[in-house]
């Protein structure tokens, strides 16, 4: 007898497929689950580029554990976004001449796609890109309301500039009195 040929194109297709059709990782918010709820989020990657390995390695570990705790009875959310506001982001698509809005999108959607493939557990109905307005406005207003409170303020301050991103930099990204970048 002849052992089946394992075809990860139609399996992981089919079940990829299945997984869609159900919906299987959309979290509602249910009280029946006996051990209450747990939010699993890892951290939003910079849609810069495209996935890498360290990248594969941080959602599968967040992925075994939001399995784990599903089949132990919680009500597991994991939710994806993207940290798409600001400079890496946006100097990648400078240094490779595509307007940034467009380059950072695109990415997303690539990324995104890469992560699908991958099959990891999360529910994409909760997904945020920072740089779209409908989720920055809320930190525009929540830090203007700091500011009305005195939590957050202005000051002149000597930073640490990097002339190569043209960006402040924190002490922690300064080695020997530069960025670490070369200029």
């Amino acid at each position: 007898m002849q052992d089946p040929i394992y075809d990860p194109k139609k399996t992981e297709g089919a079940a990829q497929a299945a997984w869609q059709q159900q919906d299987a990782y959309r979290v509602t918010e249910r009280s029946d689950k006996p051990l209450g709820k747990y939010y699993a989020c890892s951290m939003l990657p910079y849609p810069s580029g495209k996935l890498h390995m360290g990248h594969v390695r941080n959602y599968t570990i967040n992925d075994m554990l939001t399995r784990h705790l599903r089949m132990k009875g919680y009500n597991v959310l994991m939710p994806m976004g993207w940290d798409a506001f600001g400079l890496p982001a946006e100097n990648a698509a400078l240094k490779n001449g595509v307007p940034p809005a467009k380059w950072t999108y695109e990415n997303i959607a690539y990324m995104k796609k890469q992560m699908q493939a991958m099959g990891l557990a999360i529910d994409w109905s909760r997904e945020v890109a920072t740089c779209d307005a409908s989720y920055y406005k809320w930190n525009q207003w929540l830090f203007l309301k700091m500011l009305e409170k005195g939590v957050a303020y202005r000051k002149t301050q000597v930073v640490n500039w990097d002339p190569v991103d043209q960006t402040v930099l924190a002490n922690e990204q300064v080695i020997d009195g530069k960025g670490w970048k070369p200029a």
